[in-house]
């Protein structure tokens, strides 16, 4: 039934819009009738063939990955349009079905001949059958991953598959790309058909349990009422969403829509507004224990347990959220704004009942942290309990004769679970798969060593300047890719060049991941600030500017812990962690106040330049440094706030 609330379908219809604009998942085929019902089914048995497949399946992998492959494929060309101007109603065109069945073809094919291929080995390119059907895949996959995924990460792959054919012979470039598992079915898609696709089934089903708003509720209750209290619920409520959703620029638009007006309204600047929601949406991917399910692959290409990956990155994510949290509150304190009438905002109480929302959550991570289970199965029982909490739903709602059906589990709404986790999937997919060639041109060609040669090369043996030149390089490589995707390539290519020159392995992995991710929030491709802005409707340079000042924390923190891990909890004791995070919050607090500009009173250069050295100083995790940092806080704090005091007094 159609909603007959004209305000919240145009805000609804704005959203889409918006997502559609800056999100190349949501540039669609729009089906309706009978036609929408089969795609339906088809996205839905795709999800619970890989749940079964996860989970019972004893595939080999050449079976397992070429079936899962040519499904996507399928999957993929039956939602994703050549472009947004081709869509109109239960239309695809006739070139399209061509592409899909002959790049479907090929995986299908290898799949159901996998043993006889494994025997033939590197000889199966001989067949010119079979090296017509391996270029007609990879070529099919390539269109596919510029629909859904975008122009940059195609141009790496690109530049790097020319490179490779140029180097080495044509006929093992093709054999290692796409008949073994060091290219097109290595690790990035490996690690997306055995683990990726279950968690993204798994938040597909969570979203639709009302969790979301009960995140936005819970924050609103925690720091609503306190100064400038809407942006602070943006940090916080984009934070949890954020880490289940694994898209910055969907955790913008979704989120975004209630927060950036509510800032408005407040006093704050648009272009402040959209950037707090874009910066606060990005981090979300770095928040454990999810972590847009990047944990879960950062673990399988560390060869560490799920638990240390998460504990790791709780420090780093907590600056990043530190120091987004404490700018917004000296924004607010610096313009005079007030928070929400405590009389207009859910209370904690009220939101008790509710609390059930996390078992899910909890179980999952308590299940993957104690290794008790395989992560694939963790998600498997989380998914249970979600349907189980989406019953429960069901039950409060007749029990309290409620008209809020909103969070009920019906059966439209669990094959519509099951529907968009299978079309979250193919995005990312493609973008294992990308990285899978990205990573297999480099292997094949001796790439790999040469990038670590030029960047060691370059500067000098300086871990300082070889770790600008990889941020760079991170960047770059990064722009508007998904998270989980994101962290594949960097994996791939960025982090063995910061092993090399001595980076312990966990520090070069985190380093890489978080330099990937702020690319949404970094000019010139920032996509989840532009989505901020036109929410905000503020100047998309201005807001993208103001996210990268916000998220500060996100370009200075990587750099700490890669020339001193203590911040990531290696080789240090109790006492030591203490000391690093208790100086590390100080620290970021001292950065943001200098960037900001507002301590008790405006501040003048000199003090902004002290505050933002202190800072630095005391990020890095050693006593002396952490001294002179605090000595040198402790001054600017000392005049400022005796010189606004002395101001309060003669006013």
């Amino acid at each position: 039934m159609a909603n007959k609330n004209p305000a919240i379908n145009n805000e609804t219809a704005s959203a889409e819009e918006l997502m559609k604009k800056y999100d190349r998942e949501s540039n669609v085929r729009i089906w309706e009738g009978i036609p929408a019902k089969i795609i339906r089914t088809i996205c839905a048995a795709f999800s619970v063939y890989c749940i079964w497949v996860t989970l019972f399946s004893t595939m080999m992998p050449e079976e397992k990955l070429n079936l899962f492959l040519g499904l996507i494929l399928v999957i993929g060309y039956l939602n994703y349009p050549v472009s947004k101007k081709h869509v109109r109603a239960n239309y695809i065109p006739w070139y399209d079905i061509v592409i899909m069945i002959a790049g479907a073809i090929p995986f299908f094919y290898c799949a159901l001949h996998a043993h006889s291929i494994i025997k033939l080995a590197a000889r199966v390119t001989r067949d010119p059958k079979m090296v017509v059907m391996a270029i007609v895949a990879i070529l099919a996959y390539m269109e596919l991953c510029r629909r859904c995924v975008g122009i940059p990460i195609l141009c790496v792959v690109g530049v790097l598959l020319a490179y490779a054919f140029a180097n080495v012979r044509f006929g093992k470039v093709i054999y290692d790309l796409f008949y073994t598992t060091t290219g097109i079915m290595s690790t990035p898609i490996n690690v997306c058909a055995k683990y990726i696709v279950v968690f993204i089934i798994f938040g597909a089903f969570l979203e639709r349990t009302g969790i979301s708003n009960f995140f936005i509720n819970l924050a609103n209750s925690m720091a609503g009422a306190s100064s400038g209290g809407p942006a602070k619920v943006a940090v916080i409520s984009s934070a949890l969403c954020g880490m289940v959703s694994g898209s910055s620029v969907g955790n913008t638009v979704t989120t975004g829509s209630v927060t950036i007006p509510m800032m408005k309204k407040t006093g704050y600047k648009p272009e402040f507004a959209g950037a707090v929601e874009a910066a606060a949406s990005t981090g979300g991917q770095i928040m454990p224990p999810i972590m847009g399910a990047a944990a879960f692959l950062m673990a399988e290409y560390m060869g560490i347990p799920y638990g240390q990956v998460a504990l790791k990155a709780v420090l780093p994510a907590v600056l990043y959220f530190a120091g987004i949290y404490i700018a917004v509150h000296l924004e607010a304190k610096k313009l005079g704004l007030k928070g929400i009438p405590r009389d207009e905002l859910p209370k904690f109480r009220q939101l008790l009942p509710k609390i059930y929302l996390l078992l899910p959550l909890v179980i999952l991570v308590y299940l993957v942290a104690t290794n008790k289970r395989t992560m694939q199965f963790s998600a498997a029982v989380a998914i249970g309990a979600t349907i189980l909490v989406g019953l429960y739903n069901n039950l409060i709602t007749i029990a309290t004769k409620s008209q809020d059906k909103s969070d009920n589990l019906t059966l439209e709404r669990f094959v519509d679970a099951l529907e968009a986790g299978a079309k979250s999937t193919v995005t990312v997919a493609v973008a294992c798969a990308m990285a899978g060639l990205v990573a297999g041109s480099i292997t094949t060609t001796g790439l790999a060593s040469k990038l670590i040669t030029a960047i060691v090369t370059i500067s000098g043996g300086r871990v300082l300047i070889a770790l600008v030149l990889t941020m760079l390089c991170c960047i770059v490589l990064g722009m508007g890719v998904p998270t989980t995707a994101n962290y594949c390539i960097m994996a791939s290519t960025c982090a063995p060049i910061l092993i090399t020159i001595g980076v312990p392995q966990v520090a070069a992995h985190f380093f890489v991941f978080y330099f990937g991710i702020v690319a949404d929030i970094t000019p010139p491709v920032a996509l989840a600030a532009y989505a901020g802005s036109a929410i905000a409707k503020a100047p998309p340079m201005k807001t993208a500017f103001n996210a990268t000042k916000l998220a500060i924390a996100a370009f200075i923190v990587p750099y700490i812990f890669a020339m001193n891990p203590a911040m990531l909890l290696i080789d240090t004791t109790a006492i030591q962690v203490v000391l690093v995070v208790v100086s590390s919050i100080i620290g970021i607090f001292g950065v943001a106040a200098g960037l900001n500009g507002y301590l008790f009173r405006p501040l003048n250069f000199l003090f902004r330049g002290m505050l933002i050295i202190a800072g630095l100083l005391m990020m890095d995790p050693n006593p002396v440094t952490d001294v002179i940092g605090l000595a040198l806080m402790a001054v600017v704090f000392a005049l400022q706030y005796f010189g606004a005091k002395k101001s309060d007094t003669a006013g």
